[in-house]
């Protein structure tokens, strides 16, 4: 899946970059655990601490800052709480909430008992489709993703997903809610009379 937005020719992603709190720590997770190769290190001027890179392939980049006075996240703020099968999804605005990783469809099963075999906690896979809830407990023609999700060392989300069929222009199919539209959602409705207990 290639896209040009308003002129823009995007070739994917360049890197994404997040805050670890021990970049030895991070290094070993994402060299030792998920296989990806390190490829630049960066000490950053003055003391601000350290940026480097790792190759998660496709040409792609998941880079590292460790800044030595970071606040500690907020589980539900600054990420989700938890995985999305432990807990609510929710995170703040501006936020990261995953990074998933594209895989050969065929590997997902193998994947999964190699993160279960290094000791990761992670989710049976998940087939993502069209129902209600947007997921099947079973394999059928209507699922368009497959997926495992775990958390690095810091409770990162991560994914790791198999697109299952190309998307049509009928995938395009919900109108986007608007900040005022989401406001009256959240906002209860106040009851004329009070409510019968």
């Amino acid at each position: 899946m290639t896209g040009s937005a308003s002129g823009f020719e995007l070739r994917g992603v360049n890197h994404l970059a997040l805050v670890c709190r021990d970049m030895e720590r991070t290094v070993d997770f994402y060299t030792n655990v998920l296989g990806m190769p390190l490829v630049r290190t960066i000490e950053l001027p003055a003391g601000m601490g350290q940026h480097f890179f790792f190759d998660c392939g496709g040409g792609d980049s998941l880079a590292f800052f460790w800044f030595p006075d970071a606040p500690d996240g907020v589980p539900g703020v600054s990420a989700p709480a938890a995985r999305p099968d432990q807990g609510d999804l929710t995170s703040a605005i501006g936020s990261m909430n995953h990074v998933a990783f594209d895989v050969a469809p065929e590997k997902i099963e193998e994947y999964r008992d190699r993160l279960i075999a290094a000791g990761i906690d992670c989710t049976e896979i998940a087939n993502h489709d069209d129902s209600e809830f947007g997921i099947s407990d079973t394999m059928h023609p209507g699922v368009y993703i497959r997926s495992i999700y775990f958390q690095d060392p810091d409770g990162i989300l991560l994914e790791f997903a198999c697109w299952l069929r190309a998307f049509q222009p009928s995938d395009v199919s919900h109108t986007p809610v608007r900040a005022i539209d989401a406001d009256l959602v959240a906002e209860p409705e106040v009851p004329s009379e009070p409510t019968p207990v």
